[in-house]
């Protein structure tokens, strides 16, 4: 199967409440996230909010990643698209060991032109798929 990108959407939960309110440490998290997909970085926009909560994206060569963070209910929602082959869920991992995550959900979706992701069939909904529900299924090689 050849796809023009991955695309996972994660939510993680009981982050460090500290953690996900510092910019520079969830700066710091998402570079080494992007680092950890073995992204090239070409640009960067972070923001704190007041009185809580941060945002941030990387552009990368290869698309993009982005982060935004609720300190109050110790949740981050994460987004990672590659193209090029790499392999996003390294990245989850990173973040969420970075930023204290006890456990996260991602769910994986498949880019690219349907004869490219599945050739002759329609995109269907079964076409996203969950990856993991808490940390140590990150590790495994590919979707359930």
């Amino acid at each position: 199967m050849h796809t023009l990108g991955r695309h996972l959407i994660a939510e993680l939960y009981g982050c460090s409440r500290e953690a996900i309110d510092d910019v520079d440490v969830v700066r710091r998290a998402l570079v080494a996230s992007a680092a950890a997909v073995g992204a090239t970085v070409v640009g960067e926009a972070f923001h704190r909010f007041a009185p809580q909560g941060v945002s941030g994206t990387l552009v990368i060569a290869e698309s993009h990643l982005s982060v935004h963070t609720w300190p109050v209910q110790c949740y981050v929602a994460l987004d990672i698209f590659t193209c090029g082959g790499l392999d996003p869920r390294p990245g989850v991992r990173c973040l969420a060991d970075a930023l204290g995550a006890k456990s996260w959900r991602v769910q994986e979706i498949l880019r690219g032109l349907p004869e490219d992701v599945e050739p002759n069939r329609e995109l269907l909904p079964e076409d996203v798929r969950i990856v993991a529900h808490e940390s140590p299924l990150i590790a495994r090689e590919g979707p359930e």
